[in-house]
């Protein structure tokens, strides 16, 4: 597993939606980028600037925020800033 260091975060993006809430199914080409996902691990932070995100956090992210990374068990993260996070969502 991977281990963020100093304000980075690890997040589990959501899985891009399938069906439009009209039922029509979206193709894969036609899909968007999720902007939502659960943080899954967090760096310990800088002196001047302590982590407020926890493990467990659904966040809302920009669009073009963060690396994507790939375990080696075939799963896709993103691992950004805690600045890049935009929201926490309740």
């Amino acid at each position: 597993m991977f281990k963020p260091l100093a304000d980075r975060v690890l997040i589990e993006p959501r899985e891009a939606e399938t069906k439009t809430v009209g039922g029509l199914f979206i193709p894969d080409n036609a899909k968007e980028k999720p902007q939502e996902g659960k943080v899954v691990a967090v760096g310990p932070g800088k002196k001047d600037e302590p982590m407020e995100l926890k493990v467990g956090d659904n966040v809302l992210y920009g669009k073009y925020a963060g690396t994507e990374v790939n375990s080696p068990d075939g799963k896709s993260y993103m691992i950004m800033r805690q600045s890049d996070v935009l929201a926490v969502i309740e």
